[in-house]
């Protein structure tokens, strides 16, 4: 879990990416792990050369690209406003941001909540370094960070209303653990809100392995149990896809 979007559109960004050296297999023979649900193989140079269903897993971001996170024109671009609404934040609601970054969408969330509260995860201290300042410099009491791993979100079980993942699905190195971590935390009507650039749209201004079609995302989402409920279509580039327990 890190930062949200990898990908500047339109844009000259440099990222520095998290050394996943021990991720990279290119020029040599594919292979399975032992247990045959994940494949190594070359591939896109900004993937990590590890595959799942399919898909190349991608680098992520590291927490030098934190003040692109935070860019004047990010809600231009994403609409996150539009976002929040379609995720129905109700006072009192319990919400996990996966991949939390610097804290763009947890702070909004935070008061749209009130007495509810936001878990902010993240796998670099970094992030969640910069959220604790930002906490103490606002004087906001409702958000944990919680630094997570390849393979869990280190929440309880039952323990959150709604999940959301913006662009970082794609880059988790173990997709279906870290699926079944989150399924296991969420609460028995709880939904997931995917957020991911649209892969079936070639205008969208993003590498392809930085994008999800909505076709790859069920098929995913399915192996561990999820159904979707319904694409929103109201973002610019990304899909908003909602998925709930089977």
């Amino acid at each position: 879990m890190t930062a949200h979007l990898k990908l500047a559109p339109l844009s000259t960004i440099l990222f520095v990416v998290l050394g996943m050296t021990l991720h990279q297999c290119q020029g040599q023979a594919a292979s399975q792990d032992k247990n045959e649900r994940y494949a190594y193989k070359t591939g896109d140079p900004n993937g990590i050369g590890k595959w799942y269903m399919g898909r190349q897993i991608a680098h992520v971001m590291g927490y030098q690209g934190m003040s692109w996170l935070e860019r004047p024109e990010r809600e231009k671009e994403e609409e996150t406003s539009t976002l929040f609404k379609n995720m129905d934040i109700q006072p009192g609601d319990t919400i996990a941001d996966i991949g939390a970054g610097s804290g763009y969408h947890v702070f909004p969330m935070a008061k749209m909540v009130g007495e509810g509260h936001i878990y902010a995860v993240d796998i670099q201290p970094q992030m969640l370094a910069e959220i604790e300042r930002k906490k103490k410099s606002n004087a906001t009491f409702n958000i944990s960070t919680v630094k997570g791993s390849a393979k869990s979100i280190h929440l309880k079980e039952n323990s959150v209303d709604k999940v959301l993942l913006v662009d970082v699905y794609h880059e988790f190195d173990h997709p279906y653990e870290m699926m079944n971590s989150i399924k296991s935390a969420l609460r028995k009507n709880g939904k997931v809100y995917l957020i991911e650039y649209r892969g079936e749209d070639a205008s969208v201004p993003i590498k392809a392995v930085h994008k999800m079609t909505e076709a790859q995302a069920v098929k995913e989402m399915q192996a561990v149990g999820f159904k979707l409920q319904e694409n929103m279509s109201n973002l610019p580039w990304q899909h908003c896809m909602v998925f709930v327990k089977e």
